[in-house]
């Protein structure tokens, strides 16, 4: 069956990419109003593709937001229901002149297909449907049920999710959800995602004087700089360990088992290819963890911005009035957003220099998600990419957070699988991010294979309990 699959992918490939360039070549951009039109016309596109593929009930679904994308298909009796994410928004695409080739102008160069949203999601989410598409054209039926929730606001937190999830939460009954929209480990890699860092994001103010000051004058000396009480507010998060000296931040880190710690000590990474590709001489990270472990099961805090007093050219002899600095924690099981935003304020009512007053604004926040690595879904999509892509694949984490996840997670309750065909160099959210047609083409295989597999695998789980 798979190779028969293959060779009907392959045929198909030219058809499929001109699609895809259709699809990307609508700037649906999410966080620019001006684009509204453009995020209506590519949920129609969806609506109208869909139908072509022979899903059923598709609609557009009004939100407080931008519209989400709604089919299915549930003629498989006694099988399995997979709820199937993705997202069709993009992020802007600007600086623009660093594009080699206009960002909604698709263009393949040396097997890769360049364009804004090329892999972050229309990419990804077009080998979702593709693998569909595939199926019902080979038996004329899938071998599960499947609905597909596509949203349009992604790119900019999901603001409208959490309420259309709680309102249309029977609709979404499902065993499994499946997301495409992760990268690989490297480029012939196949890597599954079993845990994302949660995030937290704030911004600190610090106020002084009502203006600027003479720096010498009656005030030099004798009036607080709300710059130095800024730096020594942050410097007193962070040891010189590379450890976060905020009570209670790591009481409920939950630490990786032996095994967990052996298997990322075996994956093919090497810290010297990754100091090369960021431009960088030495890696640096809290003590006593390798690197893997830095970026994907510990928590950090890292300075994101700062800025206050004066900016121009030359030297301007002042106290500034104000400085403000904005800071983001990735948070790893079980920490709660929540529980970690007290302790900062805490942490900051207690360290705040004499002289100023600091104000905080909680932002972005996530919760972490990770799933067994045993798990049955998880093993089976670990199958799926050995037989499409002819290597076995690597269980990794990321270091980054998706907050769709934990949204659909923590209202559904179902698991969520990863299933992600990005490469970790397509430069998305990045000028010139592309997608590798490679991966197109044997991502639809391996989520063809996960669709076949699916039913046989969720009955002998449930036969073992």
């Amino acid at each position: 069956m798979l190779t028969k699959l293959k060779q009907m992918i392959s045929e198909r490939k030219t058809e499929y990419i001109e699609e895809l360039k259709d699809f990307i070549s609508i700037p649906s951009i999410s966080a620019l109003s001006g684009h509204q039109q453009d995020i209506n016309k590519c949920a129609e596109f969806l609506i109208n593709h869909l139908r072509q593929i022979g899903f059923e009930n598709v609609q557009l679904i009004h939100t407080s937001g931008n519209p989400v994308v709604y089919g299915d298909w549930l003629h498989a009796p006694g099988k399995p229901t997979v709820l199937v994410y993705g997202h069709y928004d993009v992020q802007p695409a600007d600086p623009i002149e660093l594009w080699d080739s206009p960002p909604f102008q698709p263009e393949i160069r040396e097997g890769l297909l360049f364009g804004r949203g090329a892999t972050d999601n229309k990419g990804q989410c077009f080998s979702q449907l593709k693998s569909f598409e595939i199926l019902f054209k080979t038996t004329g039926r899938l071998p599960v049920n499947v609905k597909l929730l596509i949203e349009g606001e992604e790119e900019i937190g999901s603001p409208s999710i959490a309420s259309f999830l709680e309102h249309y939460k029977d609709r979404l009954n499902s065993d499994v959800i499946v997301i495409s929209d992760t990268a690989m480990l490297s480029e012939n890699q196949p890597s599954i995602c079993y845990a994302l860092r949660g995030l937290l994001g704030f911004q600190i103010d610090v106020k002084g004087p009502r203006v600027d000051l003479h720096s010498g004058s009656m005030y030099g000396g004798a009036v607080q700089n709300p710059i130095h009480a800024l730096v020594q507010l942050l410097a007193s998060m962070r040891n010189e360990k590379g450890q976060i000296t905020i009570d209670g931040f790591y009481e409920d880190v939950v630490p990786i088992t032996e095994e967990e710690k052996q298997s990322l000590l075996s994956l093919p990474f090497h810290e010297k290819e990754l100091m090369e590709r960021i431009g960088v001489t030495e890696l640096s990270g809290e003590e006593g963890y390798t690197t893997l472990e830095r970026v994907w099961v510990r928590p950090t805090l890292e300075i994101n911005g700062i800025d206050g007093g004066y900016q121009g050219e030359g030297i301007k002899t002042i106290i500034p009035s104000e400085a403000h600095a904005k800071v983001t924690c990735r948070l790893v099981p079980d920490q709660d957003p929540a529980t970690i935003e007290k302790c900062i304020r805490k942490h900051i009512e207690r360290h705040t220099p004499k002289g100023v007053q600091v104000d905080i604004k909680f932002r972005e926040h996530s919760h972490p998600y990770a799933i067994s690595i045993h798990h049955p879904l998880i093993q089976l999509a670990a199958e799926s990419y050995g037989r499409a892509y002819g290597v076995p694949a690597c269980l990794v984490r990321a270091g980054g957070s998706i907050p769709i996840v934990e949204h659909l997670y923590r209202r559904l309750k179902y698991p969520v699988i990863l299933m992600g065909f990005g490469s970790p160099t397509a430069n998305a959210h990045a000028p010139n991010e592309h997608f590798s047609l490679d991966n197109f083409e044997k991502g639809i295989l391996t989520l063809c294979d996960y669709w076949l597999n699916l039913a046989s695998v969720l009955k002998e789980s449930e036969e073992s309990r």
